[in-house]
């Protein structure tokens, strides 16, 4: 795993304080549609999204399938081509400072494109070389011995762990040294313990110093990684808040609680709260923490004649506020994501 960061900043992380933009990622009526074609009519993928990632953020980027969310990073990335609107990485406009743009930024994809044969070592040099960074100037060791990959630095990559390999596509994205990186979809198909791994690779680039921008599908890893997030949905952004905001806004909350004796007749609930007999010693309340607070719901319970044997309580998550702004639930890249969120929403 990661080594744990120094007291100070690198050299890296020096030169980019000194003349750091507030703002990463910053985009202004941002479009794209692509034309017709003999494959269907013309698509308009973003609509004028206008977007800030401050500096050092590890910001969410999330939506369902179609949302945008690719179309986005491709353009950052230069992938695909703008059709309106300006976007800048660290103060850069992709377009007139593309050069500038470029080397501010690391993009890790979905798919695992590394060479069978290279060894790790070789893979940050080349890179590094095709960015035109000057020899003296690169970071190849520091990086990998960041990414726990140093004691296979000239292991030929096809000997490496999928873990190995996620962790190497990471350390390629940051041969150059860019203070930005783009992670798109960087668990996809990976197993729970691997996923936990790499979350605490990229806590550990974002503590020092790295800002990330982040696209997932997986809920309770933007939930457990992202200080910010925005939500996409057919080309717009529907939410922008921070992770503690966005969450705030579902003004829902489940409460159970357990009595320890059955339950003849249900309590009288306070205004506004919803109460059911789920099994013969087990009540559960619904309600709006912004309109009752727990000691009414306790209250009743007890003001009925019932002792409280145990209680519960369910928060709302990302996937109540993806239901509640686009009416439908993200899609899970595979079935065993799906098995994971379901037995968390279970949980």
């Amino acid at each position: 795993m990661p080594a744990a960061p120094s007291d100070g900043p690198a050299n890296g992380d020096r030169r980019r304080e000194s003349a750091a933009p507030a703002l990463a990622i910053q985009t202004r009526a941002l479009g794209k549609t692509y034309p017709a074609s003999r494959h269907g009519p013309a698509s308009e993928a973003l609509k004028g999204i206008d977007l800030e990632v401050p500096r050092g953020a590890f910001f969410g980027l999330l939506g369902p399938n179609g949302a945008g969310k690719s179309t986005f990073i491709n353009i950052l990335a230069g992938i695909v081509n703008k059709t309106g609107g300006e976007a800048r990485i660290w103060g850069h406009d992709i377009e007139a400072e593309m050069r500038q743009a470029r080397m501010a930024i690391g993009v890790v994809p979905q798919e695992l494109n590394i060479d069978s044969f290279f060894t790790p070592r070789d893979l940050l040099e080349l890179q590094a070389g095709l960015y035109g960074v000057p020899k003296r100037e690169r970071r190849t060791d520091e990086i990998l011995e960041a990414l726990a990959l140093a004691d296979k630095a000239n292991a030929q990559a096809r000997t490496l762990s999928g873990g190995m390999r996620r962790r190497l596509l990471v350390a390629k994205a940051m041969a150059h040294d860019p203070p930005v990186l783009v992670l798109d979809e960087p668990t996809a198909g990976v197993d729970v313990e691997l996923r936990r791994q790499l979350w605490g690779v990229f806590k550990d680039l974002n503590a020092r110093g790295t800002t990330i921008l982040l696209t997932t599908h997986y809920l309770e890893e933007a939930q457990r990684l992202c200080d910010r997030i925005a939500i996409l949905d057919r080309g717009e952004v529907v939410a922008l808040d921070s992770t503690e905001a966005l969450l705030r806004r579902i003004d829902h909350k489940e409460m159970a609680i357990t009595t320890a004796e059955a339950v003849a007749d249900l309590p009288a609930a306070p205004p506004g709260v919803r109460v059911e007999l789920a099994q013969p010693r087990r009540l559960v309340f619904r309600y709006q923490p912004s309109r009752t607070r727990i000691p009414e719901i306790l209250a009743a319970v007890r003001g009925a004649g019932y002792s409280i044997a145990d209680l519960t309580t369910e928060e709302s998550d990302l996937e109540d506020i993806f239901l509640e702004l686009t009416g439908r639930a993200p899609e899970p890249e595979d079935e065993d994501a799906a098995v994971t969120d379901r037995d968390r929403k279970r949980a």
